[in-house]
């Protein structure tokens, strides 16, 4: 490997899928268009997320999270499984921390291959998730898409659990386009940084089906933080108990939103795809952005 390239991985959990760069040594710096290249599936290495591992004062890793897109966000749940099992296999336990710009994360990497992420509490009040307008009650919220005397979907319940979510509950998710009502929503007035639209269908009191819609991503297999708000979402309406298994296009997660601190957990999977060597023309493109 020259001076110039740099090693990846290349993860994914239930199909949403990740580059890993390793920065903790060297600082690499990740321009815009550097992230956008990766990224492309045509023409890069292709991922959902471009995630990159910082040192931390506050945790054993800090995840710095980029969509597709160039935007960087504060949360992703699959993410945090994958960066989870690298960290804990370089240190030796199963336990470790992970910080995001958002909160200090607790993880616990099983023998199974399974990972729990603590994902703390979600963020219920509408300035918090955020929205554009007050809601005193944001487990249904004034929103719908289709014409209003017979609209598609309606009254999502808002969550942020480090990113904002809208969840609506529907009859059969199969039935509703949300490759056209996603793009549309994700970027309503009512959500000043944008949101993952989510469609959920609730099969039993402890299983959930679910479709989402990740801002600056597009359709997901899999998205971890929304399995968590539309699992918050559901408790909050009466729907299901506060462990359910959330099925999603890519496989299942097990969620729980404990009652004693208000915490969500989330145990799920983790695939390491293979490893790389990014070549150093792929770094000389765009301006940095001071990451």
């Amino acid at each position: 490997m020259d001076a110039t390239s740099h090693s990846f991985r290349k993860m994914n959990g239930l199909g949403n899928d990740f580059v890993v760069i390793d920065r903790r040594t060297d600082g690499l710096a990740l321009p815009i268009d550097t992230v956008r290249a990766i990224a492309d599936r045509a023409t890069g290495i292709g991922c959902d997320q471009l995630i990159a591992l910082d040192p931390s004062s506050e945790a054993d890793v800090f995840m710095r999270i980029w969509n597709a897109d160039g935007g960087e966000v504060a949360a992703c749940g699959n993410a945090a499984r994958c960066v989870a099992a690298v960290v804990a296999t370089e240190l030796g336990r199963p336990t470790v921390t992970i910080e995001t710009k958002d909160q200090v994360l607790g993880a616990y990497a099983g023998a199974d291959g399974a990972v729990t992420i603590d994902m703390g509490e979600p963020r219920l009040r509408w300035d918090e998730i955020p929205l554009a307008e007050e809601f005193h009650d944001t487990s249904g919220i004034e929103l719908q898409a289709g014409p209003i005397d017979a609209p598609v979907m309606h009254s999502p319940g808002v969550v942020s659990m480090g990113n904002p979510h809208a969840i609506f509950f529907v009859e059969d998710v199969d039935v509703i386009k949300l490759d056209l009502i996603g793009s549309m929503l994700e970027r309503h007035p009512l959500f000043p940084e944008r949101a993952n639209i989510s469609i959920a269908q609730v099969l039993s009191p402890a299983h959930l089906l679910l479709r989402t819609w990740e801002r600056g991503v597009g359709l997901t297999r899999a998205c971890g933080t929304a399995a968590c708000a539309s699992a918050v979402a559901a408790v909050r309406r009466g729907l299901t108990d506060r462990k359910v298994t959330v099925t999603l296009p890519g496989g299942d997660l097990a969620i729980e939103w404990r009652e004693d601190d208000g915490h969500v957990l989330m145990t799920g999977p983790y695939t390491l795809d293979f490893e790389g060597t990014l070549p150093g023309e792929v770094f000389d493109t765009g301006e940095a952005q001071g990451v």
